[in-house]
């Protein structure tokens, strides 16, 4: 259902990108040139760290005098390539998607867009006034089921849309590692956790709603459990220390150093050792003296672990949403849509409609159709699809075949930020409240 169309373009053109920020997010869009060395190349590199910065120039071979240290000398020399990939913290990407736009790079943003809605509509009004292209790393708009969920509701399939049930369950332990202990633990230093985890799920929300104008929002939620007074008796400041750890199911020791004894030196493992490759030495050093060894009740994290999100669009219909950490499931994002026809549900795996007047279900599974070797199947595959994407659209000049463009990203970051004001001030947000 159109998922080869960028690639099926006819152009060959080479597109030159920089990567302004070497970590997981950084090197995952980056291996793209791996799969497609006709299509990108991978010319210039900024990061602060010094380990993720060379090992970006040894993968692609950059030349010494395009890799930087800060991205300002790097925006500061005569425009040498033709995109850029930001994949920086949260709240550093505005300045430098600011930078790169005024200098004429088309831009690949890791989401979410910024960390404040006035930081989001700047992105948008430069990137409009530069003649550039954005592309947001709502990842999940290029995943092929998704898109046949969409491609389903257009067609009627299930009649009249009339509401979206949408559950992201984001796995116990990859709470505690990103969320409690991790980048994205603290508010003040990253961002909110429906914007940092969830951005992408009102998205989804938002795009099979189609062309509805939202009306009214709520939301509730907290943070539940990894908190002070729920410390086990006898627990210790760090999981190494610990003589309660061997009965906690968020210890580091299991969660990081049982993993590497297994042979696991990817993800979580890899982020946590980020001047060197993970082996049992440095991840148990680590452990010891960084971050994430801490125990989980003695943590500095203050964002939400549980939240839920109701939306009315125009029309009556409705959508609802969940976000919760304490799950078995890792990020399978799990949908029911209702309709007046039929009912589709989606479980991470295939979707079902069952029709009201046949009493009989039909099943798809399209085909995710992406390289499995490189490490680019991420997301079912959409991590390659947005890549493919994105760089059909440069070599192209045609910003159609960004799934995730300025104007409708934009409106779904405004969405974020008004339910987490309805969450704040306990209140019913209406569209046009200022």
């Amino acid at each position: 259902m159109g998922q080869n169309s960028s690639r099926d373009s006819g152009m060959t053109r080479l597109v030159r990108v920089l990567v302004v920020g070497a970590g997981c997010r950084g090197q995952i869009y980056s291996r793209f040139a791996y799969i497609h060395p006709e299509r990108m190349e991978v010319v210039g590199v900024a990061d602060p760290r010094k380990f993720a910065r060379t090992e970006l120039q040894r993968q692609h071979n950059i030349l010494d005098e395009n890799v930087f240290e800060d991205w300002h000398k790097m925006v500061e020399r005569e425009k040498f390539a033709d995109a850029v990939l930001i994949c920086t913290p949260d709240r550093l990407h505005k300045e430098p998607t600011v930078a790169f736009a005024m200098k004429g790079y088309h831009i690949l943003l890791e989401k979410p867009m910024a960390t404040t809605a006035e930081d989001c509509k700047i992105i948008m009004e430069v990137c409009n006034r530069s003649g550039v292209m954005l592309s947001v790393g709502h990842v999940l708009r290029y995943d092929p089921t998704i898109n046949q969920i969409k491609e389903l509701i257009d067609i009627g399939v299930i009649g009249d849309l009339i509401h979206i049930q949408h559950l992201e369950p984001v796995g116990a332990y990859h709470f505690a590692h990103s969320y409690v202990r991790g980048n994205w633990r603290n508010e003040s230093e990253s961002s909110f956790s429906l914007l940092a985890k969830s951005c992408h799920d009102i998205d989804l929300i938002h795009h099979w709603a189609g062309p509805r104008r939202w009306v009214k929002i709520s939301s509730f939620g907290s943070l539940s459990h990894f908190r002070k007074e729920s410390k086990p008796a006898g627990a210790a400041d760090r999981c190494l220390d610990c003589s309660v750890e061997k009965d906690c199911p968020y210890s580091a020791c299991k969660i990081y150093l049982d993993s590497v004894k297994e042979g696991n030196t990817g993800f979580p493992v890899s982020i946590i050792c980020q001047n060197s490759y993970p082996d049992i030495e440095s991840v148990t050093e680590v452990l010891r003296t960084g971050p994430y060894g801490r125990c989980v009740y003695e943590c500095d994290n203050d964002v939400c672990s549980n939240q839920v999100v109701n939306l009315e669009f125009e029309g009556g219909v409705t959508a609802a949403f969940t976000m919760i950490a304490f799950t078995e499931k890792i990020c399978q994002r799990n949908t029911t849509i209702y309709g007046s026809k039929g009912e589709l549900s989606y479980d991470g795996h295939e979707i079902r409609v069952f029709d009201f007047l046949t009493k009989g279900s039909t099943r798809y599974t399209p085909s995710k159709d992406s390289p499995i070797h490189f490490g680019m199947s991420g997301h079912g595959g959409a991590d390659y699809h947005l890549m493919d994407a994105f760089i059909s659209a440069v070599a192209n000049n045609d910003p159609s075949l960004i799934r995730s463009g300025l104007e409708e990203t934009l409106m779904s970051h405004l969405l974020v930020f008004e339910a987490e004001r309805s969450r704040l001030e306990s209140r019913v947000v209406y569209c046009g409240d200022t």
